[in-house]
């Protein structure tokens, strides 16, 4: 549900165990380029529940990627995407991708799964009801619901180009908070273990265990491409200049335990650090 990079990847990686995939999409572009890569598509709209009148999940793996709505502090597309649940026929699994953003502002300390949710952002609220909401009704139906709380993603064609091209500020190093990354391919297969392997209601954070800050970030992927690195500025001319979208990422600092990813889902990354991640994106670009 929501199939966009993520959720193509993690079904190029069912379908070459042989299973048949099927792909939620809205619009009929979306379900065409599905189609091409032999996704069945199903058009459905989390904003009208009676287009998930025919879903049909028993003995399903789902993987929830679909965003929240872009206001308010809930999730009502979750909540609509469990009505649709036929509580007779359930799912094998439910995987929801959520963020790490659920934390909240932790002063830079290392956080593991069992941290307090404390979020400040209303994004970061509204995925915490969809967690919440799912959890409960994998509890009270005994459907395995496995949370993955996922930071910053990047890989090829996920790159801030644009944002380095125009030149746009970032904060000087020594005032930037910690932020945490993982590559797209290793997202996918952390999905498809959370799957097979995610214990029921249980959360992992999905990281590469190597975090920066965001300046380090954006400075990385500019010497990767041979751009010349953003302007640093404080942070009182930050609130002046920056999107409150952007500021609000930069008022939560945290670092990512990725322990339970590597011991309970078997997950290692294979691009563990931005040296290895950005070098694997160069590689594809040029291809």
């Amino acid at each position: 549900m929501g199939c966009g990079d993520i959720g193509r990847r993690v079904a190029a990686l069912e379908q070459a165990e042989g299973r048949v995939v099927w792909g939620l999409v809205q619009s009929v572009r979306s379900a065409q380029s599905l189609a091409a890569l032999g996704i069945h598509p199903l058009r459905v709209d989390l904003d009208d529940p009676s287009t998930l009148k025919d879903l049909r999940t028993a003995d399903t793996r789902i993987y929830y990627f679909a965003p929240p709505p872009s206001s308010g502090v809930e999730d009502p597309r979750m909540e609509a995407f469990i009505a649709s649940l036929d509580p007779a026929a359930p799912p094998e699994v439910v995987v929801l991708i959520s963020t790490t953003g659920v934390y909240g502002d932790c002063a830079g300390a290392w956080v593991a799964e069992d941290w307090p949710s404390a979020p400040q952002a209303d994004r970061a609220k509204r995925r915490l009801h969809a967690e919440t909401t799912l959890r409960a009704c994998g509890q009270a139906r005994r459907v395995p619901v496995v949370i993955l709380r996922v930071p910053g993603i990047y890989g090829p064609g996920r790159l801030p180009v644009a944002r380095l091209r125009q030149g746009l500020p970032v904060l000087r190093e020594e005032e930037s908070p910690y932020s945490n990354r993982i590559h797209a391919e290793d997202l996918a297969r952390a999905c498809l273990a959370a799957a097979i392997r995610g214990r029921p209601d249980g959360i992992y954070n999905i990281c590469d265990g190597h975090p920066s800050t965001m300046t380090d970030y954006f400075n990385r992927v500019a010497d990767a491409l041979g751009l010349p690195r953003p302007p640093a500025i404080g942070l009182a001319e930050a609130r002046s200049r920056m999107s409150a979208g952007m500021l609000s990422y930069l008022e939560e600092s945290r670092r990512l335990d990725n322990r339970r990813m590597r011991e309970e889902l078997g997950v290692l990354p294979r691009y563990p650090d931005l040296a290895t991640g950005l070098a694997a994106c160069i590689e594809e670009s040029a291809q």
